[in-house]
């Protein structure tokens, strides 16, 4: 199976830009699911804060360290950690440091 990338501008209002590799395309998901992927922030870039409806997102970190906004709280975030974003809650993301942030994202249709 082929993965698909894309390098997306000031994603939800962040800085900069990430790269977003797509791990299943929509015929894989069956409308389970609406991403399944993996996902790199270089530092300077950030993923803005953004809410989830009808959703969650699931973050598995592989590597780096970042700063999480959990619905409004901030804490750090490496590899090994998870994060979970409920339905109706919001979230943000970006890199500490001078390496990028590695993530797995998992958004499943509620």
């Amino acid at each position: 199976m082929e993965t698909k990338t894309e390098v997306i501008k000031n994603m939800a209002g962040g800085d900069g830009e990430l790269t977003i590799t797509h791990i299943l395309g929509d015929a894989q998901m069956h409308g389970n699911c609406h991403l399944y992927a993996q996902v790199t922030i270089e530092p300077g870039s950030s993923l803005g804060y953004h809410e989830h409806h009808g959703e969650s997102e699931t973050y598995y970190i592989l590597s780096g360290e970042g700063e999480y906004d959990d619905n409004g709280t901030k804490r750090t975030v490496k590899a090994g950690d998870v994060t979970f974003t409920p339905d109706g809650c919001g979230h943000a993301l970006r890199p500490l440091g001078n390496q990028p942030i590695v993530f797995m994202a998992l958004i499943i249709a509620d």
